[in-house]
């Protein structure tokens, strides 16, 4: 099938678009984290790291790096004018007593009533524990996925169930995808978006589960 998709980057700063001003924030570890660098200069976005930062600004310029001065991925990052650092404790109190007001994950696959599996494919090798994910799928008050529609081998990972091991149930407000931004409702999948050059039938024809195409601007809600 032909379309086109948006990059990494280009689909950061579509996500960045829609953080609204004054908000508290966590990018997960992945694809979110390019989020950081697209964020507009005239709004006041907190952002918090799982390992005790807030504040945090974008990736430091090369041969500025501090190493003792990382995100929860364990990448260089910088501290905004105001920011600070606290007990690990104190970060996921702050995560589980709902003060964030949107976390961004990423996503192995997402089902169509807003389940995540984003920590193990449960193949050998996988990543030993959660993490701090679960933490952030229930604590957080709007829960966003930045994903790849297809994976290398063309399945979707927006399916009826998830059949990777959970990291929350019913958790995802909306996905961005390189193809379309997406709203998890009560009532379904509702396209709001449509990203690159795919059309609502291509969609469709690639995504195993029922789609209602509510196309708008771009709009947060």
């Amino acid at each position: 099938m032909d379309f086109t998709r948006l990059s990494h980057d280009a689909l950061a700063a579509r996500i960045a678009q829609d953080i609204p001003d004054g908000a508290y924030v966590n990018l997960g570890i992945g694809l979110p984290t390019r989020i950081v660098n697209f964020l507009p200069a005239n709004k006041d976005i907190f952002l918090h790291s799982e390992n005790g930062l807030l504040g945090m600004g974008p990736a430091p310029e090369p041969g500025r790096e501090d190493p003792e001065l990382i995100n929860a991925g364990k990448q260089p990052v910088t501290l905004l004018p105001g920011g600070c650092f606290f007990h690990h404790g104190d970060s996921f109190a702050m995560m589980r007593g709902g003060h964030l007001d949107i976390c961004v994950l990423g996503a192995y696959q997402v089902s169509e009533r807003g389940d995540l599996a984003n920590w193990s494919t449960g193949q050998p090798g996988a990543i030993p524990a959660v993490g701090g994910a679960m933490d952030l799928a229930i604590g957080a008050r709007r829960v966003l996925v930045m994903t790849e529609h297809l994976t290398r081998g063309g399945e979707c990972k927006i399916v009826p169930h998830c059949s990777y091991p959970l990291t929350g149930i019913a958790c995802i407000h909306r996905i961005y995808s390189d193809l379309a931004v997406i709203d998890v409702t009560p009532a379904g999948l509702v396209v709001r978006e449509l990203l690159g050059d795919i059309s609502e039938e291509q969609l469709q024809q690639v995504t195993p589960v029922a789609l209602t195409f509510a196309l708008q601007e771009h709009a947060y809600e």
